[in-house]
């Protein structure tokens, strides 16, 4: 049943950002250069030098922060509270929106979210994992892992995306599928499954992107597809940093060994082929602007859409096949393991 629709309705953007450690210098700076206007307001002094000054300082500092980013902390930059989630991305850059719900077999799961849109004037199914922004969303959400209701609604809306020839966008950002007794009782292992082999069968485009979290078969389950894209601060992985380190170390305080280990940013992805294509933050990351991060996101969507649309069925097949087949290329760094010391 269609519920909602919208054209490009304005997002509420977060007016106090949340501080991570390694951003403080930053906000120190921006701090001086607001004081810096402030005082050239109160007084009527010329301080356009010291202003320009300041802002050439602020912006050297983002980008020498950017370059020596750890993978944890693109990890924590792709959790940021403040960062756009799907349905925040999709309101700047998809116009006539309409939310359907439910997969016709059990019930309606909030924490994936579907329906048709169109995006640069084309007419597309957009599928993708929404997380909250305080307890009472995220609880109707499930902080995005989703149920396997969720999982049988995309295939539900990605057949219905076959059946009206119209490509299909699905956004990751999932710490993983929901593993509670409920989810086991109504199968979430098999929902991901019939996912996976349905996807390399459909014969329309399918682009996926990961926004943020890419976390396990919960990212997977809506991710297969004939082109991969990766915001500059998301992470795909297997398996969460903190689940990495207390298998492997016992101990989740070794999250960013794991998350060096793991290779899970997304210049590592893409040099191992796993993603094709990294979309690049704004200055600062997403969370500090919206809009650009969206137009960004826009034009590379945009551009592999065009690609697509150009090749045959059978084609487009073949080369999502040949895609995943390509996968399992690994890394062994001893290195970056605990030894059998450490974990005796």
């Amino acid at each position: 049943m269609a519920v909602t629709g919208w054209n490009r309705t304005p997002v509420r953007i977060p007016s106090e950002l949340t501080l991570l450690e390694f951003e403080k210098p930053i906000a120190e700076l921006e701090a001086k250069l607001r004081e810096l206007k402030e005082r050239c307001r109160a007084t009527g002094a010329d301080l356009t030098q010291e202003i320009a000054q300041l802002q050439a300082k602020i912006e050297q500092t983002q980008r020498e922060i950017a370059s020596g980013l750890t993978p944890w902390q693109r990890v924590l930059l792709a959790r940021h509270p403040q960062r756009p989630y799907f349905l925040d991305f999709l309101s700047l850059i998809a116009e006539d929106f309409l939310e359907l719900h439910g997969d016709r077999l059990y019930g309606e799961d909030r924490a994936i979210v579907t329906g048709l849109a169109k995006l640069l004037g084309r007419g597309v199914v957009v599928i993708g994992q929404q997380k909250g922004r305080d307890l009472k969303e995220n609880l109707l959400r499930n902080f995005g892992s989703a149920h396997p209701e969720g999982y049988r609604k995309a295939l539900r809306m990605m057949k219905l995306a076959e059946r009206f020839r119209l490509p299909i966008l699905s956004f990751v950002d999932t710490p993983g599928a929901y593993p509670g007794i409920g989810a086991e009782e109504r199968h979430i292992a098999q929902a991901i499954a019939v996912n996976l082999r349905e996807m390399f069968l459909l014969e329309v485009p399918i682009v996926a992107t990961i926004l943020s979290e890419g976390g396990s078969g919960g990212a997977l389950g809506i991710a297969v597809a004939d082109r991969v894209l990766m915001l500059e601060n998301a992470y795909y992985s297997v398996i969460s940093p903190e689940g990495c380190a207390a298998i492997l170390w016992r101990d989740r305080g070794y999250a960013s060994q794991a998350a060096e280990a793991l290779k899970l940013t997304a210049r590592d992805l893409k040099e191992m082929g796993v993603v094709d294509r990294i979309v690049p933050e704004p200055l600062g990351g997403a969370h500090r602007d919206w809009e650009g991060a969206a137009r960004l996101l826009e034009e590379a969507l945009g551009q592999e859409l065009s690609s697509l649309e150009e090749k045959p069925v059978d084609q487009l097949l073949q080369e999502r096949y040949e895609r995943f087949r390509r996968y399992g290329v690994f890394i062994e760094d001893k290195a970056t393991f605990p030894s059998e010391q450490s974990l005796a």
